[in-house]
């Protein structure tokens, strides 16, 4: 699935939601903690994907929330069924923080699904359970949409004729620019997104490559699990003590902020559950101040598709030492959240679609690549 633009809510109206779960608790705890946002209208629910299905045209979603099992037609099957006829309707995925529910989610969002929120296993209390619905789904459903109302204001984050209107500067490669390592940050519609650039970088790639995507525990194992069968890099969820070196890419795990230590000439990588940063835990910023502690400003890192704003402040840093800084542009997000606080800070020396984000890394460490058509370059250098 494309990246599609943020559907503009008129004035007076809310966002349209179809739950599909087949527990009856589950459908009321959910329209429940949905309707207490007045921007938010539960237009109706459905036990399973045949009569989820049969709905959508009677009740015209903007979006629907969707459990994986189900019985007769489940969650990944619906999805199936609904992606060639509703191709712009916002499918966000309720998981299990299981192997299987990993597993079944990375599957969903390859089959179309925009994001996903995990179903808490025992949250003690029906307080409990409706406060973290509302902290979790809710900003995942507005993430996809605007409000009438926000859209005549303006934005804090520039928008794609923003950056258009800005001159366009040709890129030129600094001689004295050498770059040692990529860090990447990405957070939704980054596993699409990474399973289609990884597999394009050439395999005797000479440098080594950090992720940061905002993700659960073993989602992060199965993220790189799946990229390695794609690629010939080496892609491992990274581990306490892992070698940082070239050709290996190493997927920061959920639940733990990735860092670098240097030890006499090896680079290692260290975790901590430290306090999580931007509500994330692994946070970008986290791992891009610590890329620029062991690498200075020998860095290209950049920003990618997700909610937020979470890399922004490690770009900075990473900026003021040197480094070259790419940020994914609007057109080819999914949500241009944190590419976009990149772009507005002005921090952006290259904006690119996604599919120009591996030809702009390869050239800015020297090797010659034909490039597909690029929507923006800027530079400031």
């Amino acid at each position: 699935m494309g990246a599609l633009s943020k559907k503009i809510i008129r004035r007076g109206s809310r966002i349209r939601v179809l739950v599909v779960d087949d527990s009856v608790v589950i459908r009321r705890l959910v329209t429940h903690a949905l309707e207490a946002d007045p921007s938010l209208e539960v237009v109706g629910s459905a036990p399973n994907g045949a009569i989820g299905l049969a709905r959508i045209p009677q009740l015209n979603p903007d979006v629907i929330t969707l459990d994986i099992e189900m019985p007769e037609v489940d969650g990944l099957e619906m999805l199936r069924r609904l992606r060639p006829a509703y191709p712009d309707l916002r499918v966000i995925m309720f998981s299990t923080l299981t192997e299987r529910g990993a597993a079944s989610t990375m599957e969903a969002l390859s089959l179309g699904a925009d994001d996903y929120v995990t179903k808490a296993s025992n949250e003690g209390s029906l307080d409990r359970s409706l406060t973290t619905l509302r902290s979790e789904l809710i900003p995942k459903i507005k993430q996809f949409f605007s409000l009438e109302q926000d859209h005549a204001a303006p934005s804090p984050v520039a928008t794609a004729a923003t950056v258009r209107s800005q001159p366009v500067v040709p890129n030129t490669f600094r001689p004295s620019f050498a770059p040692e390592v990529v860090a990447i940050g990405i957070s939704t519609g980054g596993p699409t997104a990474l399973g289609a650039i990884i597999p394009t970088i050439p395999s005797d790639f000479p440098l080594p490559i950090l992720i940061v995507q905002h993700m659960p525990p073993v989602f992060t194992r199965l993220l790189a699990e799946r990229l390695q069968a794609a690629t010939k890099l080496k892609v491992e969820e990274a581990t306490e003590g892992a070698v940082v070196e070239p050709g290996k890419v190493l997927i920061a795990p959920g639940n733990y902020h990735m860092r670098l230590s240097k030890k006499r000439l090896a680079k290692t990588v260290t975790l901590d559950q430290g306090p999580p940063e931007n509500s994330c835990r692994p946070a970008v910023d986290v791992m891009f101040r610590s890329v620029e502690e062991v690498y200075g400003g020998s860095v290209i890192a950049a920003v990618l598709t997700g909610m937020g704003y979470d890399g922004l402040r490690g770009a900075e840093i990473l900026k003021a030492h040197g480094a070259w800084i790419i940020a994914q542009d609007e057109a080819s997000s999914v949500v241009w959240g944190m590419p976009g606080a990149v772009v507005n800070a002005g921090l952006a020396d290259s904006v690119v679609p996604l599919d120009g984000v591996i030809p702009e890394i390869l050239r800015r460490t020297g090797r010659a690549t034909t490039s597909p058509r690029r929507t923006e370059a800027l530079s400031t250098r």
